[in-house]
């Protein structure tokens, strides 16, 4: 296509420079003349998908080789130096607490592993006493079982200001998720404690430290044994577990924490052990919607005579 067009430009470069030298007499230079010439016409074509034996090409890798420099991106998360994470070297409670006697064979067993891994619980006290002076293990049973009744009542009022006060950030955080209160959202709730079956006692220590070798924090496992009752409404009054006049006997272990490095640091409650022996929660009772008759505009509707649709029985074979 490009040897014609060229031919044909030099025909007719030719053909002006004798016209103007017949005309003139004088020889001039030629006038170029611009003949549009139509090419053939390129479409793009993609590359080909799926052909074996060509990878694919990074485009940051390319660019790379081309000399362009990428800024390098992080991954930041916010955290919270006010409180750990989670629970240090959790206390496993023995199984069968609170239901073997200490006369017992195996209660006696029970309590001297406890008397042996004290050791370290000891160690941490300690070191908890080198920033708190006046704490003592004996006064701090009590304490905590005062902070874990506020705290519940708190909660069943909903007081955001005086709750962050009494628990962690874990528990109650500012973000999204949180331990606390998961799932409260259009409920009501009751909570009383009604007696305490056994005195609260301190049965873990630990001392451990975050960020840096300085930053120290005082986690202390609180044994309660306590009568409580319980009861969720949903956001229709309707009862969903538990029950306002029935008390039942719980047994928990509260983990408490502080930051121990912080001058106006306060002992907060930082979460629960859950034994692995211990029974399933009762299931919650949810509300569910049964659909009505399809109505008129003038028509009523009339609750006493209203039957409500039974499920259609179905017979499943092997």
């Amino acid at each position: 296509m490009a040897a014609p067009s060229t031919r044909t430009l030099a025909a007719l470069q030719r053909a002006t420079w004798k016209v103007s030298q017949t005309s003139a007499g004088v020889p001039r230079h030629p006038v170029p003349l611009l003949v549009p010439v139509r090419t053939k016409k390129r479409f793009y074509i993609p590359p080909p998908v799926g052909v074996k034996g060509k990878k694919d090409v990074n485009p940051e890798a390319k660019a790379r080789a081309a000399g362009v420099v990428f800024r390098q991106e992080y991954m930041e998360r916010p955290i919270n130096i006010s409180c750990t994470a989670g629970i240090f070297d959790p206390y496993v409670p023995p199984e069968g607490d609170a239901r073997l006697s200490s006369l017992s064979k195996e209660g006696l067993k029970q309590r001297t592993e406890q008397l042996r891994q004290s050791a370290s619980s000891q160690l941490a006290i300690r070191k908890i006493k080198e920033f708190d002076s006046g704490f003592s293990s004996k006064d701090f049973a009590e304490r905590a079982l005062e902070i874990f009744t506020e705290a519940h009542n708190v909660l069943c009022n909903f007081n955001r200001e005086k709750l962050h006060s009494l628990v962690t950030e874990r528990c109650y955080p500012l973000s999204s998720w949180q331990e606390m209160t998961r799932g409260n959202r259009y409920k009501t709730l009751r909570w009383r404690l009604v007696e305490s079956l056994e005195p609260p006692r301190v049965v873990h220590a630990r001392c451990p430290d975050m960020v840096s070798k300085g930053n120290l924090y005082g986690q202390v496992t609180v044994r309660m044994h306590s009568r409580q009752i319980l009861a969720i409404y949903d956001r229709f009054g309707r009862l969903m577990l538990g029950d306002e006049a029935q008390p039942k006997d719980v047994l928990e272990y509260l983990v408490m924490e502080r930051h121990l490095v912080n001058p106006y640091g306060r002992w907060r409650l930082h979460g629960k052990i859950v034994p692995s022996w211990a029974p399933a929660k009762a299931p919650v009772i949810k509300t569910v919607m049964i659909p009505g008759p399809d109505l008129k505009p003038e028509e009523e509707f009339d609750a006493l005579n209203y039957k409500v649709p039974k499920a259609e029985a179905v017979q499943w074979s092997k």
